[in-house]
């Protein structure tokens, strides 16, 4: 388990887990709570990682039955593939036939739990990373996950920005997440698409 602040570094430290995973053939898979979320680190990883020639997939419980299914055909066959995704990623339709490495970001319920597992029977031992932004004392995280080994990131990267957190209504969240689009996905008609 990696425990540390938001803007700490938790996700860069899953990502080169998982491309470690990708880069001796197999498959990783980088699990969100939100579809939101999921499509911002999409974003932010497809840009970082595009000097290397490695797209992540998106996999949401929203994506149209067409995309998913051949999403499904690509990790059924084993192509060595980071997936960044939801619950749809421990879902039954979802079958990885390589999965060496899984991160879960959420780790304080029972629900999260189960997650934990879904996602680490997808494979034949996958390495699972659990993340939580939530101070866990050492003797409850044994309790809780005593077959994990706890590690803390205890400060923040250098240059790190503040973190800034906001309560939007319905409406705003909306508009918020189309400002987040990345200008560079949209075509020259001003349509917007997310990988």
């Amino acid at each position: 388990m990696l425990q540390g602040d938001v803007g700490s570094g938790k996700t860069i430290v899953a990502l080169f887990a998982a491309l470690l995973a990708v880069e001796n053939g197999y498959q990783a898979a980088m699990m969100v709570p939100t579809e939101l979320l999921a499509e911002q680190h999409t974003r932010t990883i497809t840009n970082m990682l595009a000097p290397l020639g490695i797209e992540p997939v998106l996999l949401t419980g929203s994506l149209p039955a067409r995309e998913r299914k051949a999403i499904a055909g690509r990790l059924a066959s084993g192509e060595p593939l980071l997936v960044i995704g939801t619950h749809a990623l421990v879902q039954d339709a979802t079958s990885f036939a390589k999965l060496g490495f899984g991160r879960h970001r959420r780790t304080a319920s029972l629900w999260a739990w189960s997650q934990r597992k879904a996602l680490g029977a997808k494979g034949e031992a996958p390495d699972i990373l659990l993340m939580t932004a939530t101070p866990i004392p050492r003797s409850l995280a044994l309790t809780l996950y005593g077959d994990l080994d706890l590690s803390v990131v205890d400060e923040r990267p250098p240059g790190r920005r503040p973190i800034t957190t906001a309560l939007r209504r319905e409406s705003g969240a909306s508009a918020y997440s189309s400002s987040l689009i990345d200008s560079s996905s949209r075509d020259d008609k001003g349509t917007s698409s997310i990988r």
